[in-house]
């Protein structure tokens, strides 16, 4: 096993216990290649099931969103006719659910940590249980009339957010069919405000002149921009930078990555005569033809007078994306990361960024004596995810919390993702160099919101059994200002 350390506060190395260096908290990856169950430990007569009735609701849900005539997908899943030749192929790739090649591409490992997510179109042990069975019986149709009412579908190219108040677009870029990959700053976007203006979601796309049946299968061969850096702030008096004090960022856009929906108590600033700064692209030939393309970034705006309840997001930056050492052809590659949390943190997303060789990413909270696994993921290249809480889920942690991410990765020939697993790779932008980050985000918290927050949970628990594993102090005495001021004099 090769093991990397890293830290972004020395407390959070020295206070760890000396087994941390031998192993990974998370452990080994002991996940199956494949989840099976049976139908009949559901109370589900195998023979019973078909595509009308128990296998076309899963689909219009988890599925057609991208599967449709007009989405990113190489095949429409709409129809029994559309779906029955992929029947044994949607057996496998939903089997798979939380490592590399599975489908739907939400990766979140479900026998442990924290399990409510926004927009989470991952499937349940008895969903699996019934693709499994309908499939292993013949794939029948079954009675029509049990049919759910057809799903609606955007135009092609349309926002999956619905319409945005403000869209900004960037230069256009032309790109060669084949050259190399091209990195770097592509300037400024004025968002024209002329005044201050919270930002409520941000939605990236691409539009290029592709044409979708000349696209090749995968999206690297459908979209040029793999991935963009950028962020925002006020423009200079000469209009061509930004006022640096003024400068925030925002979350990446990725190929296959979905959009960004912030909490309603926190918004995000776009300040008047401000500007995107879209200063690190990484662009990507097709192997297609030379491509003009160019991004629109769709912002919904809260309305006017709107002001955001939480004003500071953390200060918290797990990973490394440097100093890493990555051997050829090993599996069970591992690197470890730690920080310690400044001010009381809710964390609101959790955004795994290997490249190539990763497989999974688990993100874990040490308090005082206690260990927390927050979540694992498995983790594709190919489908760059962010995993974001709900509110009442997302992780409420006191400061001087150890945080701690662990990254795997495997450069065998079985990972596919490599493209030569002969050859060391150290910390780059290309995805045959590699990166270790948590691409999330989080918000500090005052000791009255943290209080308020952890109140409202308890009174969501129906008693002191039940356990918010991303709350460690919800049921822990609260101090009041009468008790607190008794113990000073004592101590005195």
């Amino acid at each position: 096993m090769n093991i990397r350390l890293f830290a972004g506060s020395v407390l959070a190395l020295s206070v760890m216990p000396a087994g941390v260096t031998a192993q990974s908290l998370a452990g080994s990856d002991p996940h199956p290649e494949v989840h099976t169950y049976a139908a009949e430990d559901f109370d589900i007569d195998p023979k019973g099931v078909t595509y009308a009735k128990d296998i076309a609701p899963i689909l219009r849900r988890s599925c057609e969103g991208c599967h449709n005539p007009n989405g990113g997908a190489p095949m429409s899943l709409t129809t029994f006719q559309e779906v029955r030749p992929w029947a044994r192929s949607i057996r496998l790739r939903t089997s798979i659910r939380d490592r590399m090649g599975a489908m739907p591409p939400f990766f979140v490992e479900k026998d442990l940590g924290i399990l409510e997510f926004k927009d989470d179109p991952s499937l349940s042990d008895e969903e699996l249980a019934k693709i499994q069975a309908w499939v292993d019986n013949g794939a029948p149709l079954g009675d029509s009339s049990d049919m759910p009412p057809p799903r609606e579908f955007a135009e092609a190219g349309g926002w999956a957010l619905g319409e945005p108040d403000l869209v900004l677009r960037s230069r256009e870029m032309t790109v060669p069919a084949i050259g190399p990959d091209r990195w770097g700053d592509i300037g400024l976007v004025p968002t024209g405000l002329t005044e201050d203006r919270y930002v409520k979601s941000v939605e990236v796309r691409e539009i290029n002149d592709m044409a979708v049946d000349a696209a090749s299968a995968t999206v690297g061969g459908r979209w040029v921009f793999h991935h963009m850096t950028y962020s925002s702030g006020v423009l200079n008096e000469a209009g061509t930078g930004i006022i640096d004090d003024t400068r925030q960022s925002w979350p990446i856009h990725e190929v296959g990555r979905n959009a960004d929906i912030f909490p309603e108590k926190f918004g995000t600033l776009l300040q008047a005569n401000s500007a995107l700064h879209l200063r690190a692209s990484h662009i990507h030939s097709n192997g297609i033809q030379e491509t003009k393309a160019y991004l629109e970034f769709g912002l919904i705006l809260h309305p006017k007078g709107y002001v955001p309840e939480y004003g500071n997001r953390a200060r918290m930056r797990l990973g490394n994306g440097t100093d890493i050492d990555v051997v050829p052809g090993r599996a069970g590659q591992e690197f470890h990361a730690f920080t310690v949390l400044e001010q009381h943190t809710k964390i609101v997303a959790f955004e795994p960024h290997l490249h190539a060789p990763g497989t999974r990413m688990c993100i874990e909270a040490i308090w005082g004596t206690n260990h927390f696994t927050l979540n694992c993921v498995g983790y594709d290249h190919n489908w760059v995810k962010q995993y974001v809480y709900e509110d009442d889920a997302a992780p409420l942690l006191p400061k001087g919390t150890i945080m701690h991410v662990i990254g795997f990765l495997d450069t065998t020939a079985g990972n596919e993702n490599v493209a030569d697993n002969r050859n060391w790779a150290g910390g780059g932008r290309r995805s045959v160099a590699n990166m270790f980050i948590d691409l999330g985000y989080s918000v500090e918290l005052t000791e009255e919101q943290f209080q308020s927050e952890m109140a409202e949970r308890r009174a969501r628990m129906k008693s002191r059994n039940d356990y918010d594993v991303g709350c460690p102090l919800c049921w822990a005495p609260v101090l009041t200002e009468e008790v607190a001021t008794t113990q000073q004099g004592a101590q005195q």
